[in-house]
């Protein structure tokens, strides 16, 4: 049973009764692998209202590669000086209309939409039955979302449960597929050193801020996808079918903005 509880609410409720809409109407249309459209079609709606927060991230990681170098710069000339350090990059980070915090907003509201979306999985899938019917059709807005079963297979996999409960080798590709989709949206989303900075760095002193930046990512780009790949492997195959969909239309955009910065320059 779902309590009534400010997050099940603000999150759960409306994502679950988003799902139900979806469902229902991809089933009266009689099309097989109803609810994974529902979760496809959950996730275009989702990624569509998070686009001005990733839009904002992508502004802000190239602002931020674009001062670079005048912040290696900063951090050079007052490393014995934090406060004034501090300044200084608020001073260059207001020349350049430079949020910092708006390059994690993408993720900090990702991440309770991509719990919520996991609780109503988890009720809507793993949780099977009438008891489980009844209870969602409590929750639903409109007498019209009601349903009278929940089917959860899609192209032969089913959704409510996870690679290591199944244990069948096509259902492996599943963790695979998320970790390679996550190492690539990450590979192009970091700035691109060149070799010619890599040398002119090596020359320079190492500051213990560049030296956690390098870590965070390495972190990022092979950790990071690795701990997604487990997850995927762990979690239920609805909740991969959304994340790897929603890196898939990330990546895309992100290539779309690289091939209209070829074009102007």
């Amino acid at each position: 049973m779902i309590e009534l509880n400010f997050f099940n609410t603000v999150f759960v409720i409306p994502i679950l009764n988003l799902l139900v809409l979806l469902y229902k109407g991809f089933s009266f249309l009689k099309i097989p692998g109803a609810f994974g459209f529902s979760i496809v079609g959950l996730t275009i709606i989702l990624r569509f209202f998070l686009q001005p927060f990733f839009k904002a991230q992508i502004e802000t990681a190239k602002k931020m590669q674009l001062i670079k170098p005048k912040l290696d710069k900063l951090s050079k000339k007052f490393k014995n000086d934090p406060k004034t350090l501090q300044k200084k990059q608020l001073e260059l980070f207001q020349q350049y209309k430079i949020n910092p915090s708006a390059g994690c907003l993408f993720l900090i509201i990702q991440f309770p939409i991509f719990i919520a979306l996991y609780k109503s999985l988890s009720f809507f899938l793993i949780n099977h039955g009438k008891k489980v019917v009844d209870e969602i059709n409590k929750i639903v807005y409109f007498p019209f979302l009601k349903i009278t079963s929940i089917d959860s297979w899609f192209f032969g996999f089913d959704l409510a449960k996870s690679p290591a409960q199944v244990k069948i080798w096509y259902y492996y590709l599943i963790p695979l597929i998320t970790a390679l989709l996550q190492y690539w949206q990450t590979n192009i989303t970091q700035p691109q050193t060149s070799i010619a900075t890599e040398k002119e760095d090596e020359k320079k002193e190492k500051s213990e801020t560049e030296e956690f930046q390098k870590a965070l990512n390495l972190q990022m780009k092979f950790i990071f996808p690795l701990m997604i790949g487990w997850f995927s492997y762990t979690l239920p195959v609805g909740l991969s079918l959304y994340w790897n969909f929603f890196t898939l239309l990330s990546i895309i955009y992100y290539q779309k903005l690289k091939e209209k910065s070829y074009e102007k320059n």
